[in-house]
C-alpha cells in the first residue's frame, strides 16, 4: 500500500493494511477490488491499495482465521472470491483498533508536545 500524495511511496506500518481490510469487511462481504476501492475512497484517495499488497494480506488474514471467503459472481459478472470477517476476525479488529489508537496517541504526544500541556 502506498499513498498517492505526490506519487511518493510512503511505507506504512506493518499490519496497517490488515487493519484496514478488517475494518472494511466489518461492513459486509466484499471481493478484493471492492475492498481496495473502499479503502481508497475512505481515505479520500490518499491511500492506494495495490494488488501486490492486497492479495498477500488477504491470504495472511485467511491463514490467521480472521477472514474467510465464498466463491461468487461480481457485479461485472466475473468469478470472484467474496471475503468476510469471522468471529475471530471481529475480535481481532477490536484488538488491532485499540493498538492503533494507542500508537497514534503516543506519536501525537511526540509530534505535538505543546498540545498535551
Amino acid at each position: 500500500m502506498s499513498t498517492k500524495q505526490g506519487q511518493r511511496r510512503i511505507e506504512l506500518l506493518q499490519g496497517t493494511l490488515d487493519l484496514l481490510i478488517l475494518r472494511t469487511l466489518r461492513l459486509g462481504p466484499a471481493h478484493g477490488h471492492a475492498i481496495a476501492k473502499a479503502i481508497e475512497r475512505g481515505s479520500e484517495d490518499v491511500l492506494l491499495v495495490e494488488q501486490g499488497s492486497l492479495y498477500p494480506a488477504l491470504h495472511r488474514l485467511i491463514k490467521r482465521g480472521w477472514i474467510t471467503f465464498d466463491e461468487g459472481t461480481s457485479e461485472n459478472n466475473r468469478r470472484a472470491k467474496f471475503y468476510r470477517l469471522t468471529a475471530k476476525g471481529r475480535k481481532q479488529l477490536a484488538i488491532e483498533t485499540s493498538k492503533w489508537d494507542t500508537l497514534a496517541r503516543a506519536i501525537a504526544r511526540i509530534l505535538r508536545p505543546a498540545a498535551q500541556e
